[in-house]
């Protein structure tokens, strides 16, 4: 394993909640890696297991979900 190895990340974010907080993160010229790719969701509770296959299947190290 390399030490510049580097996550790619997909978070699956609740419109009214932690998308929103991503959102402001931006606004305020806050800066989170590149490679965490951040997929808004209407509410979290409209999130699928298959959304994780999925991201996995394409090549994300990791998948977060979060309302």
């Amino acid at each position: 394993m390399t030490e510049d190895f580097s996550p790619e990340i997909v978070a699956f974010c609740c419109h009214y909640c932690a998308y929103a907080a991503a959102d402001l993160a931006g606004s305020l010229r806050l800066e989170y890696p590149p490679s965490i790719k951040i997929i808004k969701l209407p509410c979290s509770g409209k999130y699928d297991p298959i959304y994780a296959l999925k991201a996995f299947e394409e090549g994300a190290d990791g998948v977060m979900v979060a309302g």
